[in-house]
């Protein structure tokens, strides 16, 4: 038997990082789980259609921080995966840029009802307290990758990281 293809979902998530190098994580639930457990991601969404990666970039940097001016950098890490969405199996195609800012309290006035309902906390995070964490943290290889991204050392091409 043949499997159904998916749906893609252009996807963009932005390792913002501050003036001391620390990196903004949002800890959130799945809409198909709402009440499991949540876990900390890097902030970002779906790329709208006649949207590129860098200005759904700062769109959802705006809508999910209220940080704008951000300074992009480069796609340092893609990552590919199915999840239900909508009560939908889609497959996100997750790409991971680097974005620098000036820090200071993010803003939630954009958020919509489902990331009020869904996103927990969101807040920032040294690449050491990161990998020191017993929190759970996608994608799974961020606290080992993030020194590097960080100091601003990135991969000649994009890395592929697992999806799990």
């Amino acid at each position: 038997m043949i499997a159904p293809v998916l749906r893609e979902r252009p996807t963009v998530r932005v390792l913002l990082f501050d003036p001391q190098g620390r990196v903004l994580l949002m800890k959130g639930r799945l809409p198909s789980r709402p009440e499991g457990p949540g876990y900390w991601f890097a902030v970002g969404g779906g790329v709208e259609r006649a949207e590129s990666l860098e200005e759904a970039a700062v769109r959802e940097l705006a809508e999910e921080t209220g940080f704008t001016g951000v300074e992009l950098g480069p796609v340092v890490w893609r990552r590919d995966g199915p999840l239900k969405l909508a009560g939908e199996t889609v497959m996100f195609r997750e790409r991971y840029l680097v974005g620098r800012c000036g820090g200071g309290e993010p803003c939630r006035d954009g958020w919509d009802e489902q990331e009020r309902n869904l996103i927990d906390d969101l807040r920032w995070w040294t690449p050491v307290d990161l990998a020191a964490s017993g929190e759970t943290i996608f994608p799974r290889e961020m606290p080992t990758l993030l020194p590097d991204v960080a100091a601003g050392r990135y991969p000649a091409e994009p890395l592929w990281l697992t999806w799990s």
